[in-house]
């Protein structure tokens, strides 16, 4: 899975700043001037999305990602959308709908079937936007990788589909979130961590991990948390072992589908982690799971993932919502 130039976020009860470093605009704005923000940013001009004019009147999509799928419901334009793909879970409508197949490789006859007269996709799909371009069908394109892109996927829905009053909600509702959690987290210390995507069942073989650049990243170091991968050119860079003993990071979180597990089946997991106890997490009980469908969705579910992860860096803030315990599978409902 995969632009407000967003890529990384700092809240204070300060004016709005502004400061470029690179090619990012680092912003730093209270709970307020977040609001105020917003509703500049997409206050701004349609004519940046001249690309998509032709198709605000689509009433037949077809979205092809859980990201795409979760933010035109959120939009209020669920009755616009015929078909979902397999991956689509969220929310329960969704999973009504017709499915065209995976991700990357849709049934072009079922879709062909459904008439359809938009396609949204992410990058990375240019066989289907072909194919759908030699049929006819008009196509739009969403990068959802980071918040940067997340943010301007919300509003270029909303301009491309008229929706921008929903649009502007939205984004309000996340701005404001984020600014929320920082607030609360400011002056704690930041914490090391290790976030893992869950794929593997044994931490004696390597695993993956979640890399600058990426949307779950942002979202680790809102929550309070230092990625303790800074330098990777990987966005979800392949991690041995001994690196992992190397950093020894104060706080492990493995997240994704497989993270949903049994007591028992964290039970095991730590006893294998524990064959490394120099590793600061392993020696202070710090390793936590979390396994809810949307945990690796960029979308409008990220305050929730904030959230899991506030709670497993700073458990202390969250003490009467959590148990005090080195494993804690249900960091929140």
């Amino acid at each position: 899975m995969r632009p407000f130039i967003f890529n990384s976020l700092f809240f204070s009860n300060t004016n709005v700043q502004i400061l470029r470093k690179k090619n990012h605009t680092f912003l730093s704005l209270g709970i307020a001037q977040a609001i105020l923000f917003a509703i500049a940013l997409f206050a701004s001009s349609p004519l940046l999305w001249a690309d998509t004019t032709k198709v605000s009147s689509a009433s037949r999509i077809i979205s092809t990602s859980p990201s795409i799928t979760e933010t035109l419901f959120e939009l209020g334009l669920k009755d616009r959308v015929i078909a979902v793909t397999d991956f689509c879970e969220y929310p329960e409508d969704a999973c009504q709908l017709p499915s065209i197949g995976g991700m990357l490789n849709p049934n072009m006859e079922t879709i062909v079937s459904l008439t359809p007269d938009l396609i949204i996709h992410q990058p990375g799909n240019q066989r289907l936007h072909n194919n759908a371009i030699s049929l006819g069908i008009k196509t739009l394109e969403l990068r959802m990788g980071n918040l940067e892109e997340i943010f301007e996927s919300i509003k270029k829905l909303g301009v491309a589909l008229n929706c921008q009053e929903q649009a502007n909600k939205l984004a309000l509702h996340l701005t404001t979130g984020i600014a929320f959690y920082q607030e609360r987290l400011k002056g704690l210390p930041k914490k090391e961590v290790l976030l893992l995507l869950g794929d593997s069942s044994d931490p004696a073989r390597d695993l993956y991990a979640a890399g600058p650049g990426t949307f779950l990243n942002e979202l680790l170091n809102i929550s309070g948390g230092n990625n303790i991968i800074r330098d990777s050119p990987v966005r979800y860079p392949k991690l041995s072992k001994e690196y992992i003993i190397e950093k020894s990071p104060e706080i492990i979180i493995e997240a994704g589908p497989k993270s949903n597990l049994s007591q028992n089946e964290i039970d095991l997991r730590i006893q294998k982690w524990n064959r490394f106890p120099t590793i600061e997490a392993v020696k202070k009980k710090q390793i936590y799971f979390i396994g809810t469908d949307y945990i690796l969705i960029p979308g409008p579910r990220l305050l929730k993932i904030i959230e899991r992860f506030s709670k497993a860096i700073h458990p202390n803030l969250f003490a009467d919502q959590t148990r005090k315990t080195s494993i804690e599978k249900n960091l929140s409902p």
